[in-house]
């Protein structure tokens, strides 16, 4: 291979750092959005009007996902990856997109003044506090919610006098009394709307997602608003063919309220799409982002030997069979092992392996993430040799950076009582007895364990809050019960490695 030359090597090395906006799609412009985004075939159920029920990890691509079909038109190119021959049929152009309840970070709805036709938390956890015993209230809810939402498309003449639809939508007691006055009136009008999207070739898909936001992080509140709204749809979702609800739930809420919900979820998570990343389609990402992030990476690229087809939507496509055959590209940007010799690790293996949670997952974001830090590393310190772009160390000393990133980012969204953990086992470390875990996390159990006003953790105990660590990657069981943490949480929570423990 010809020989890299210095200015050569600092323009990929800059090209490197600024590939994927620090690994989160909703920062891309729309220029640059499409050559980055990568079609996984499996992911395209989600897109099936029969699926209800989405299931994916913290930071799997939904958002990248649905900002691809519904802000930059790229349905096609996903039902040309598709498993299911089904989406073929689907017209784009025939697909109205509406949002369920207020979406906080989504950004492919951005601008939609959303919050004030819903209520806030606060009303919220009244209305369910009020209505403890009535488990048809939550139903209730959510059916004269979504008639709102599809105000502008039913026909208010059914309603008659009613100032159902004025109302404000702060004042859920008032519009979830007001709605079972009219009996079977908004029953009735969505159904007669369904028929008229039958006839028009037409769908209305109302999306559901960041549900664990609901009720400001009240746990019980979350959990009866998801059974509810999950039961609501179980009984209709039959009933309406052109009327369909995409559900986003976590994995972890998913499995958490699955006992709960029983029956319920049992009908929809029988045809669930699950956002999952294969080894095989995370390298493909990661290629397909090097690729087309300047022609200088393009031809390192194919120099390496990858073969790289263009295609009119989303630029230079990846053609990858397996994992295994992004290892000429990454054997030339790092070499192949993660040291002298292969008792360093393969280089491959460990980039995956050290952005994994405690499940055995990967997401892009880290992955990407990884990569520009690197790079970063490598432009204020060089230290790669023999031709390569990046060294061992610098992808190690960027595995922290990239770390406390995604600790900061999982607390700031998804578990804001995670700064509590940290604070309570800062500078310890692992692997660690479980007993001793639940010690520190035990200490001072009933402060604040966020920044927020009232945050706690989703349980009641020390030693329930380590089983749900470990649920959801945060911790990870080793031999003789200790808990070990992944590298993608050591740093960001302030933790160090015990020796004898490959990082």
């Amino acid at each position: 291979m010809p020989r890299l030359q210095p200015e050569e090597r600092g323009r990929l090395l800059d090209d490197l750092a600024h590939m994927g906006s620090q690994g989160r799609a909703e920062r891309e412009s729309v220029d640059t959005f499409k050559k980055t985004f990568y079609p996984v075939p499996e992911h395209s159920r989600a897109f099936d009007p029969d699926v209800v029920l989405i299931i994916g990890e913290r930071g799997s691509g939904k958002s990248e996902l649905f900002r691809a079909v519904v802000s930059e038109g790229l349905l096609p190119a996903i039902i040309r990856a598709a498993v299911s021959s089904r989406l073929a049929k689907l017209d784009p152009g025939h697909i109205d997109w509406l949002a369920g309840h207020p979406l906080d970070r989504d950004f492919w709805l951005a601008g939609h003044p959303l919050d004030r036709d819903f209520p806030d938390h606060a009303g919220l956890r009244r209305f369910l506090s009020d209505h403890a015993a009535d488990s048809e209230a939550v139903i209730a809810l959510w059916f004269a919610y979504l008639v709102r939402v599809l105000g502008n498309k039913v026909s208010r003449d059914p309603f008659g006098s009613s100032t159902f639809f004025d109302l404000p939508g702060g004042d859920v007691g008032t519009i979830v009394r007001t709605f079972r006055g009219l009996e079977n009136v908004p029953l009735l009008a969505l159904d007669e709307l369904d028929k008229k999207l039958e006839r028009q070739d037409h769908w209305v898909f109302v999306s559901y997602d960041e549900l664990d936001i609901l009720g400001a992080y009240d746990w019980n509140a979350m959990a009866r608003s998801i059974e509810g709204l999950v039961s609501f749809w179980a009984n209709y979702s039959r009933r309406w063919s052109r009327i369909r609800a995409k559900i986003f739930l976590r994995t972890d809420l998913f499995r958490r309220h699955a006992q709960v919900l029983g029956a319920d979820l049992i009908r929809l998570a029988a045809n669930r799409a699950e956002i999952f990343w294969s080894d095989r389609n995370l390298y493909a990402m990661l290629v397909k982002r090097i690729a087309n992030t300047s022609e200088e990476l393009r031809q390192y690229c194919e120099v390496a030997g990858l073969r790289l087809e263009p295609d009119e939507l989303l630029g230079l496509e990846p053609k990858l069979d397996r994992a295994e055959d992004a290892q000429p590209l990454i054997e030339r940007m790092v070499g192949a092992y993660m040291g002298a010799d292969i008792k360093k690790g393969r280089t491959l293996a460990w980039l995956l392996s050290h952005v994994r949670d405690g499940n055995g997952r990967a997401m892009p974001r880290a992955l990407v993430r990884l990569i520009e830090e690197s790079a970063r590393q490598e432009q204020n310190k060089p230290r790669a040799t023999y031709n390569r772009l990046l060294d061992p160390r610098s992808l190690r000393r960027a595995l922290d950076e990239v770390s406390k990133e995604h600790v900061l980012e999982v607390n700031t969204h998804e578990l804001p009582w995670l700064p509590g953990v940290a604070e309570r086992l800062q500078g310890e470390g692992v692997p660690m007895p479980r007993l001793s875990a639940e010690r520190l996390l035990g200490h001072r159990w009933d402060d604040n364990w966020g920044k927020g006003p009232k945050i706690r953790p989703p349980v009641e105990t020390p030693y329930a809050l380590v089983d749900y660590l470990v649920e959801i990657g945060v911790f990870r069981v080793r031999t003789k019960g200790k808990l070990d943490v992944p590298d993608l949480f050591l740093a960001g929570l302030g933790l160090t490695r015990k020796g004898g423990v490959k990082k």
